[in-house]
């Protein structure tokens, strides 16, 4: 085995600070600046109260239709690969979009 096979050289250490799901934060931001016009007022938030961590998102008020999009569809697909990104922090995350 080469060294590069047995070396992770994941993004984590690059995340966002927060003790809960560090990889899931930052494939959070990165699609949420992705979608919205003002990618500067978007806000990714840790919230570990329950036995779930919840990361909160708030963007500017004129881009929270397109982070939502048609019947949540945009939001639900946010929410499918943050927590898939989860899994490789061994977390389980839950996304709220704050208004």
């Amino acid at each position: 085995m080469s060294d590069a096979d047995t070396t992770n050289t994941g993004d984590a250490a690059d995340a966002p600070s927060g003790d809960g799901a560090p990889t899931a934060q930052t494939v959070l931001t990165y699609l949420t600046k992705s979608i919205v016009e003002n990618p500067d007022e978007v806000e990714v938030g840790l919230n570990n109260s329950g036995d779930r961590a919840t990361l909160e998102v708030s963007v500017a008020p004129g881009d929270m239709g397109r982070v939502i999009g048609k019947r949540g569809r945009v939001a639900n697909a946010i929410r499918t690969v943050v927590r898939a990104a989860a899994v490789r922090d061994g977390a389980e995350v839950d996304v709220e979009f704050l208004d």
